[in-house]
């Protein structure tokens, strides 16, 4: 019997983009993404568009609480494979797009209360801004659309190529043809709603299925998505 196997296994992970190199910043602004999601343990690839120190990046990293797996080649590419560290080839970026609007409800702990979006009354350390966000345009090849702050409601579909992400709950009233994230960071009980699903991959909670895995009975049909006891994803037809 051979002393080694290769088996395959899907592993998801997270992408974390750095505009600073201040491990201060870095530190506090990380700390506070955290502290609203369940984010310990995440697998994490590391992206920067500014010179790193990229040992004590690692180390700022693991210290709260992420396993940092690799990096994106770039700026970090000579200096990840000086030290052996992994590096995963550049991808082709999308074009992020803002939301046609946006609706904030703050929510205070235990109490909860609403502002609009022109409110800016700061948020205390028991408040916690939920926002949705609304688009009216077919979401096109090569565009993406995140809201790492709640849910995601799409009046018309995406072609392929597209992608939306949220920390909450997916709405599309149209034809999913591209990537769908729900519950980004760890949310659970986040869920996915869609008129027609054709998706080349939807997730919740990092849990995900790519097309072909995709259940036959609810191709190109209204679908509700979610995860089950034992985490997987459920596909319920939806009767409209």
């Amino acid at each position: 019997m051979a002393d080694i196997r290769i088996t395959g296994r899907m592993v998801n992970f997270s992408r974390i983009t750095f505009d600073t190199n201040d491990h201060d910043v870095i530190r506090q602004q990380l700390s506070n993404i955290l502290n609203e999601g369940s984010y310990q343990g995440t697998l994490v690839i590391i992206d920067s568009t500014v010179e790193q120190e990229l040992i004590a990046l690692i180390q700022l990293l693991v210290s709260l609480g992420l396993q940092p797996m690799a990096v994106i080649d770039g700026i970090l590419g000579d200096e990840a494979r000086a030290i052996q560290f992994p590096v995963l080839p550049a991808d082709q970026p999308l074009q992020r797009i803002k939301a046609t609007a946006e609706q904030v409800a703050i929510v205070e702990k235990p109490a909860s209360a609403q502002a609009s979006v022109e409110t800016k009354k700061p948020l205390n350390n028991n408040a916690v801004a939920h926002i949705t966000s609304y688009h009216d345009e077919i979401l096109r090849t090569g565009q993406s659309l995140v809201q790492d702050q709640g849910d995601i409601i799409l009046k018309a579909g995406m072609n392929s190529g597209s992608e939306v992400i949220a920390s909450g709950n997916i709405h599309i009233y149209g034809t999913v043809r591209g990537r769908v994230i729900a519950g980004a960071g760890g949310h659970a009980a986040a869920r996915i709603f869609c008129q027609s699903l054709e998706a080349e991959l939807v997730s919740i909670a990092g849990t995900y299925c790519v097309a072909d895995d995709i259940p036959k009975h609810v191709v190109k049909k209204p679908v509700h998505i979610y995860l089950n006891e034992k985490q997987e994803l459920e596909f319920e037809a939806l009767e409209l």
